[in-house]
């Protein structure tokens, strides 16, 4: 090989590990970005939906139910029956050549439930399938909201955490104007300690946040049925959602509430038990053939039999009274959570009018105000005038505490929207 050869050789390889190294760069510059993005709520609504073991389990409990209502429309199980009868000894067969009155006989039974009996166990058992559908919708909107709470709690400690992280700025500058007016005999020490005792606190927040948002990831990475090894969260920042009118709220708990589609489902089939139970009130019949063989030299035997088994009238007496309290516990049961799920909503909906109501005096007045006034005083001290420090810090202290307020009731907003769509049973745009 020549010496220009070698060379050639020497730079394509050189050439080709910087495309290798730039590729490896741009992977992991990508998986970095991929990790580091903000994850959507919807999108973790969609893998809740499809990993939640509650919600799996659910699934599974109406995947069984489905199997009720073949088996209680089927009829009772059809016995077969073999019968010897000797004549003369216990011996098999005895006297079987020279008795027409031995036999061995094959023949089989089946009851038959009055008609419309096996139509309403049918009817009852189908009522527990679509109850089994009901809680498993109740179960989803459960996972579903608890979801929402922990992601939007995950939200407001991001949020407020990077308030802090940029307050911490703020404090620096405070503590330095201080330090400079201490130096140069216009301020006092204790300036300086005020100043650092301040960022202390903001320390202290830091490391609360920090903590309030792991709490957030173990509740958001158990429901969503990932590894608490995986990696950590990002949320989208957070932006108040409107409500419908109070009345269309009303009227969609009343039509889609998960727990009262469990109870009107729960009434529905406590009145089919009650006409069940109506009509095992009359009797059912049994029907029965047997064929009896006897030696070649005699005839053979054949039996039919017809039977009515009349039902005890005690018995089926208290169980259509039994039927019909059940009715009446399940509609009050009804009634009651209705109630419940009422008062509930108000509650919700009187959190959103009044954090709507203090969200914009945040956002509108006061978080405005206080940071110019934050500004101004910050500019004043640091060019020597007569702005008082204590009035400095404690406007400092009131533009952080607004802005943390901020970000609470936002999350404090989407929360109480969040449980409204349990109640209703919806998503709100």
């Amino acid at each position: 090989m020549s010496s220009r050869d070698f060379i050639l050789m020497t730079l394509v390889r050189g050439e080709m590990t910087k495309i290798r190294h730039s590729c490896l760069f741009v992977l992991l510059s990508a998986a970095a970005l991929a990790q580091n993005a903000p994850t959507s709520l919807q999108s973790l609504i969609a893998e809740a939906r499809q990993n939640n073991v509650a919600i799996k389990a659910a699934e599974s409990a109406l995947q069984t139910t489905r199997y009720m209502p073949k088996q209680a429309s089927a009829l009772p199980d059809t016995e077969v029956m073999v019968q010897h009868f000797t004549v003369g000894s216990p011996r098999p067969f005895a006297g079987y050549s020279n008795s027409d009155f031995a036999y061995i006989g094959f023949g089989a039974s089946q009851e038959l439930p009055y008609p419309g009996k096996r139509a309403l166990r049918a009817n009852v058992a189908q009522h527990e399938v679509a109850i089994s559908g009901a809680e498993k919708n109740s179960v989803a909107w459960d996972v579903l909201t608890r979801l929402k709470l922990a992601y939007f709690q995950l939200a407001a400690s991001q949020q407020v955490i990077s308030v802090l992280e940029r307050n911490q700025q703020a404090a620096d500058g405070i503590e330095q104007a201080a330090e400079a007016r201490y130096r140069v005999g216009e301020g006092m020490q204790q300036d300086v300690l005020r100043a650092q005792l301040e960022r202390t606190k903001l320390l202290n927040g830091l490391s609360m946040q920090r903590r309030e948002s792991a709490q957030a990831q173990v509740v958001l990475k158990a429901l969503l049925n990932r590894s608490q090894e995986s990696s950590d969260l990002i949320t989208e920042p957070l932006s108040a959602r409107r409500t419908p009118t109070v009345e269309a709220l009303f009227a969609k708990l009343r039509q889609n509430n998960p727990e009262l589609q469990v109870s009107a489902e729960q009434v529905s089939q406590t009145r089919t038990a009650v006409e069940l139970a109506n009509r095992e009130k009359k009797p059912d019949f049994g029907v029965q053939y047997m064929w009896q063989h006897t030696a070649d030299n005699f005839r053979d035997y054949y039996m039919g039999t017809f039977s009515i088994k009349f039902p005890n009238r005690s018995r089926v007496r208290a169980a259509e009274a039994e039927a019909k309290a059940k009715v009446t516990q399940a509609e009050a049961e009804k009634e009651s959570r209705l109630k419940q799920m009422e008062s509930d909503l108000g509650e919700q909906l009187a959190i959103v009018q009044t954090s709507e109501q203090k969200l914009k005096v945040y956002e509108e007045g006061l978080i405005p105000q206080s940071e110019a006034a934050l500004n101004a005083g910050l500019a004043g001290y640091r060019a020597g005038g007569k702005q008082e420090y204590q009035g400095l810090l404690a406007s400092f202290a009131d533009t952080l505490q607004l802005s943390i307020d901020r970000e609470r009731t936002l999350a404090e907003h989407e929360a109480a929207i969040a449980r409204i769509e349990g109640l209703v049973g919806e998503e709100l745009q």
